[in-house]
């Protein structure tokens, strides 16, 4: 299986290679962190490769990434409580990585990043541009964000683990093309509890992310700041609910022109033996809206999975998760798969390596790209930006997916924010990156 092997142990490709991968109006970044400096090496469809040393090393970029990533992960419980985004730090990454290397990428539309060390666990398009300082915020939370020059306002950004990733993605065969828009499953039943819980209506009123005025409410888990003896021990049944991604699944569908009845597998539906049968192969974009696991992160778990319905639940065999080694048996002609909720990209060094396997896993079987979350989301901003995302792409197809994604993250910054919907007063904007950022696109 020489595809298999290109993606797990792939050999370095030359210049030459790299750069007849590239399509007009991109432009390839490659970076590498070394203990005492780094290096980046900037490939453009045209023009001169360049080439630069950074007097940052491991220890240093360590530092500014958790500096940045602890204002996009402050446990808040309330808007008031979401501390100011580090845009001092932020620029120091952008000046150090790519100002001197502007040459090559300032023309292009597109840059395709292959990050290293740290950078990994942090999305390249919250780096603003121009230093700037904004004044505190007036009448409406964070509103002031949307006069940072992010590096999204004038370039889509794709990560990509690899260079040779992005050579063979781009050689594998296109002839074949999927017929149906769009599957999904979302709000696995992890217990019994959780399915008793779904069959009463009233419960579902606390899905909604905004109780009262100023509540701030993530969805997904956060094992690495509740790590506790039992969950260590724990199997699926500790997992909690997702309960709002129903809404987002459904609402994605719509967007796609799919068919919620038929196409969306939400509760005991969303099980490990329904994803295993189904001719996956049929389908455009796949969505996966559940927990992302390390190895690890459960009693046995020995392999990154996403978790699904549990088989009690569902009456089915199996375990509940979608192992690696299960999603290298799936035949996929897939544009997008997208892995919401999940908490995917998470910063700490066992996910990172869990998102890479799982990357890994569905570019061999047979997907181009993958939608992937570098932190908690909150439900409102992300169903918002996901809906947009495939309503743009389905209104038009010739739009690349780094361009979609590019113009929904605009779309989130530049909105009027969340509304009130008894005054009609807007609360907060979703300009500040923790709202808009935390989607990466990986893959081609």
């Amino acid at each position: 299986f020489p595809k298999y092997a290109q993606l797990i142990d792939p050999v370095p490709p030359s210049l030459k290679e790299a750069k007849a991968s590239l399509n007009p109006g991109e432009s390839l970044i490659s970076i590498y962190i070394g203990r005492d400096q780094s290096f980046v090496w900037a490939v453009p469809y045209e023009g001169q490769v360049m080439f630069t040393t950074v007097s940052l090393g491991k220890k240093e970029i360590d530092t500014m990434v958790a500096r940045i990533r602890s204002t996009l992960e402050p446990n808040a419980k309330r808007l008031g409580e979401i501390p100011q985004f580090d845009l001092e730090t932020a620029y120091a990454l952008f000046k150090a990585f790519f100002e001197p290397v502007r040459q090559a990428w300032k023309n292009a539309k597109s840059l395709l990043v292959v990050p290293h060390g740290a950078l990994s666990y942090l999305p390249l398009s919250l780096l603003p541009t121009e230093q700037i300082k904004l004044p505190a915020d007036k009448d409406v939370w964070f509103e002031n964000y949307k006069r940072v020059p992010w590096l999204v306002r004038s370039h889509a950004v794709t990560v990509l683990p690899s260079v040779s990733t992005l050579i063979l993605l781009r050689a594998m065969p296109q002839a074949a093309r999927a017929q149906l828009p769009f599957v999904g499953f979302g709000d696995p039943y992890f217990n019994e509890q959780q399915a008793l819980a779904a069959a009463q209506p009233e419960k579902e009123l606390q899905t909604a992310s905004f109780k009262q005025p100023g509540d701030y409410v993530l969805r997904g888990l956060s094992i690495q700041r509740v790590q506790t003896d039992q969950l260590d021990s724990a199997q699926i049944e500790v997992l909690p609910r997702l309960s709002e991604t129903a809404e987002e699944i459904r609402s994605i569908a719509l967007a796609m022109n799919a068919d919620p009845n038929k196409d969306v597998y939400t509760g005991a539906q969303a099980n490990e033996q329904q994803v295993k049968t189904m001719d996956l192969s049929r389908y455009k974009v796949l969505a996966f809206a559940t927990h992302g696991l390390a190895p690890g992160d459960l009693d046995g778990l020995l392999q990154p999975a996403l978790a699904l319905s549990s088989p009690r639940v569902a009456g089915i065999d199996g375990d509940g998760f979608l192992t690696m080694e299960e999603i290298f048996g799936l035949w996929l002609i897939a544009d997008w798969v997208v892995l919401s909720a999940c908490n995917t990209g998470t910063g700490r060094e066992q996910g990172a390596e869990a998102l890479s396997g799982l990357c890994r896993a569905f570019f061999y079987a047979g997907a181009q790209a993958l939608l992937i979350t570098n932190w908690r989301v909150e439900t409102n901003s992300a169903k918002a930006l996901t809906t947009n995302l495939f309503k743009r792409q389905a209104q038009n197809p010739v739009l690349t997916r780094a361009e979609a994604l590019r113009q929904s993250k605009l779309f989130l910054i530049d909105a009027a924010g969340h509304v009130d919907p008894e005054s009609g007063k807007m609360l907060f904007s979703y300009a500040h990156p923790i709202f808009w950022a935390a989607f990466s696109l990986v893959g081609s």
